[in-house]
């Protein structure tokens, strides 16, 4: 007998097209477009998410630095300027880090080439609470929680599940994705490599080797998988949107291409730095977290992988050490020490408003989707 995870993909069968498939999940999730806005970390403040889920896609907050307080005020800020759809994803915890001393020491002294001496204690830095993070979330009830780097725990799938909250789970293989329907995931996010920002891989050691393109990536889901697909990954005008549509999605997750809207708040020395950027100038780094993630091929993002440079600490160890040039280039806008993430299709990134490129998007998409009118 087959598993719900290899049972036929009741979102991608031949007799349901492209927009059949996001018409469905955008009536099973309360949307009128099938656009989601990627939460990052850091960078997806209410306004952002407001905007989004004002033009009918679904908002996000990405919780990793956020604090349990931080994110009812999100919540309530978001709550006063929409009453549309929001999604908050966590981070699933990493097993605690092996630390070096010696090999912290190598690394201090070569970030302070790039920013204040590094004091030992900084590689001390561990992630907020995460059993109290997901208590937050069952408080602030989202219409979405999703999960990032692994499977939330069986409890809290069962809370949320029984507060009428769904899971989005962000894999980046289809094993990763089958344990999560398993595990009772609503929907599944392919994150393709193209993706800026962290990966989602659940091994952070096989982060590399897991690095596949979406468009190799989604057929693959598409054909195996019984929960709807939200593509993510070098998505950034309705072309890619069209094809993640075709290729089985029933709808899109988009990051970089929001970090140039005025409601982003994007350092400006960052959004700027993404106006024609070309795909090959961004580079899977460790070297600002100890996570693999697309950032911008910076100076220091290309020091740090040069031959002799230490590599990089695990996480979060690697994220306390850096904080304090990461700080200070932000303060300086200084875009070559600055944590700016990226995918591959930044160039396509424009300045505008993000409910005004919501439905942009979605009208030029449509036009390109088969049965469309002309």
């Amino acid at each position: 007998m087959a598993t719900p995870a290899d049972a036929p993909p009741a979102g991608s069968s031949p007799d349901r097209g492209a927009r059949e498939r996001a018409d469905r999940f955008c009536q099973r999730f309360g949307l009128r477009v099938p656009i989601l806005q990627a939460p990052m970390a850091g960078a997806c403040p209410a306004s952002l998410a407001s905007a989004v889920a004002n033009a009918g896609g679904m908002g996000g907050l990405g919780a990793l630095t956020t604090s349990p307080d931080g994110i009812a005020d999100w919540v309530r800020e978001f709550r006063d300027q929409s009453n549309g759809e929001v999604q908050i994803n966590l981070w699933i915890p990493d097993p605690p880090p092996v630390r070096d001393p010696d090999h912290e020491r190598a690394v201090r002294e070569f970030l302070g080439h790039w920013g204040p001496p590094v004091p030992a204690e900084a590689g001390d830095a561990v992630p907020l609470d995460f059993a109290a993070q997901c208590e937050a979330l069952l408080v602030a009830r989202p219409q979405v929680v999703s999960s990032i780097m692994g499977l939330f725990p069986e409890k809290f799938v069962a809370d949320i599940k029984a507060r009428g909250i769904a899971w989005f789970a962000c894999t980046t293989t289809l094993a990763e994705a089958r344990a999560a329907v398993a595990a009772g995931a609503d929907a599944i996010v392919a994150q393709g490599s193209e993706a800026g920002g962290h990966r989602g891989a659940f091994d952070a050691a096989a982060a590399e080797r897991q690095s596949v393109g979406l468009f190799a990536l989604l057929p693959r889901f598409a054909d195996k998988l019984s929960v709807p697909i939200i593509a993510t990954g070098g998505i950034g005008d309705a072309r890619g949107i069209a094809a993640a549509l075709t290729l089985g999605a029933s709808a899109v997750q988009i990051g970089t291409a929001f970090l140039r809207c005025p409601e982003a708040g994007t350092n400006p020395a960052w959004a700027d730095a993404l106006a024609e950027l070309d795909p090959e100038a961004t580079m899977l780094t460790r070297a600002f977290s100890g996570r693999l993630g697309r950032a911008i091929a910076t100076d220091y993002v290309r020091a740090a992988a040069a031959p002799g440079t230490p590599s990089p600490t695990p996480y979060p160890v690697q994220r306390g050490l850096t904080a304090a040039m990461r700080d200070a280039a932000a303060t300086s806008r200084d875009v070559h020490r600055m944590q700016a993430w990226a995918g591959q299709a930044a160039a396509l990134a424009r300045a505008e408003p993000a409910g005004e490129l919501v439905l942009r998007l979605w009208d030029e998409a449509r036009a390109l989707l088969p049965g469309s009118k002309t």
